[in-house]
């Protein structure tokens, strides 16, 4: 099995959109459907624009040359020196095949490389695969917590992970 990892170029907005929205699947009781399918379609459709401003970075991840995984991060607005990873997505497909961790230690070695010395990141508090993942891949949980709108309203605990020296 081949894994490459690589900067996700203009031309991967697509790419990205699907991974997005096909990983969202974990996300879907936690909103009304309609909103649900909203979320989705924004999330499929949004990665063109990002891509183009090239302010934060994507890293790709794909298996067999199929895009499956991808990693979205930058400086963190909440922590002096340290980077956030605003999205880490898989598409189902790729989940068991090794990919998200191969990504995840691509990820850290990228933001070590930028000179980040942390790492930190939010995810839903009741998403024990993702939390699990994060556990198994050097984060711990800060004992920060929040709770975030998503734009329907309602608002969704969050807990922070971290890795490094805070």
């Amino acid at each position: 099995m081949t894994i490459e990892i690589g900067v996700a170029r203009a031309d991967d907005g697509d790419a990205l959109g699907e991974i997005h929205a096909a990983g969202w699947i974990v996300y879907e009781p936690f909103f009304e459907p309609s909103f649900y399918e909203k979320a989705v379609a924004h999330r499929r459709g949004k990665w063109h624009a990002v891509l183009a401003e090239g302010a934060e970075t994507v890293l790709l991840a794909r298996l067999e040359e199929r895009p499956l995984a991808f990693s979205y991060f930058g400086p963190s607005a909440h922590r002096a020196s340290a980077a956030e990873i605003y999205g880490f997505y898989g598409h189902p497909d790729g989940w068991g095949s090794g990919i998200a961790a191969a990504l995840m230690a691509a990820t850290l070695s990228r933001m070590e490389r930028d000179g980040f010395g942390s790492v930190h990141l939010w995810t839903f508090r009741d998403t024990p695969q993702s939390r699990r993942f994060y556990r198994k891949t050097g984060f711990v949980e800060s004992g920060e917590s929040r709770r975030h709108d998503f734009g329907e309203g309602g608002l969704i605990d969050q807990v922070e992970y971290v890795r490094g020296v805070p």
